[in-house]
């Protein structure tokens, strides 16, 4: 065999064994074939034991519940807006309170206002005519319904301070979780290559990253709803003065005069 064959034959047999040493990983990569990660979700889920399990279903829970309260919040709030809106152009244009608090819809809070402070008025001058005093008892009776509406909008809201403050925790308390049994496994091979750590702790470090990503959004919307029920609620005030001013003055009529008058 001459120099050129032995060369060939070198440099075929190097050309093998870098081959060889290449995982299938780095050769699907390079030819730009899209494989499985090793080291996801799907794996964090099959290979993780009934504690890791647990603790991914809990945050699932507490993101699916965060979400689903702040978009009915915020379409609950945008209906009240709008009825705000329908309260001032029916209720004050209307021969009679109780004719505008009938045109209103059924669930709106300033219609459950107006009746409540209509209803006061009416049983005070019935039965508590000399009992308690007139403003008194309208003023009590409009404050009662304007908390029950400020304790209907704050439905919810705990749920997600609570997300919030806990998510964190929960994918922490998952992440120590996962690092123990991987240091327990680590400690029963007796060696602690890099892909003996890498897998079993990038795992659980994937719990750390649920819990946040699952409470920036809870904490985020609980500070957006606050800040929308804190102007909803100073409609709903304004509201009430105004029907306590129209109530006090005795009038069926020209209620709007009356209302903005006050």
């Amino acid at each position: 065999m001459n120099k050129q064959s032995k060369f060939a034959a070198r440099a075929a047999l190097s050309v093998v064994a870098v081959a060889a040493a290449i995982p299938v990983t780095a050769w699907a990569q390079a030819a730009g074939v899209e494989t499985a990660n090793p080291y996801g979700l799907d794996a964090l889920w099959k290979n993780g034991d009934f504690v890791a399990r647990f603790v991914l279903l809990v945050l699932v829970a507490m993101s699916m519940g965060s979400w689903y309260i702040m978009v009915t919040k915020f379409v609950e709030q945008a209906r009240a807006n709008r009825r705000a809106k329908s309260a001032d152009q029916q209720l004050w244009e209307a021969p009679s309170l109780a004719a505008g608090a009938a045109q209103l819809d059924e669930r709106s809070p300033f219609r459950f206002i107006a009746e409540t402070g209509i209803d006061a008025a009416e049983h005070h001058d019935e039965v508590l005519l000399e009992e308690v005093d007139r403003n008194t008892w309208i003023q009590v009776s409009i404050d009662r319904s304007i908390n029950n509406v400020g304790n209907r909008l704050q439905d919810g809201l705990a749920f997600l301070a609570t997300v919030g403050s806990t998510a964190p925790f929960v994918g922490l308390f998952g992440t120590v979780w996962g690092i123990y049994h991987a240091l327990t496994a680590i400690g029963i091979a007796g060696q602690a290559s890099i892909d003996k750590v890498a897998g079993p702790v990038g795992e659980a470090l994937i719990m750390t990253a649920i819990g946040l990503a699952v409470a920036v959004p809870a904490v985020l919307g609980y500070n957006f709803l606050v800040r929308r029920n804190k102007s909803l609620m100073e409609r709903v005030r304004t509201f009430g003065a105004q029907l306590h001013t129209v109530l006090l003055s005795g009038r069926k009529r020209n209620v709007r005069a009356v209302a903005n008058a006050g």
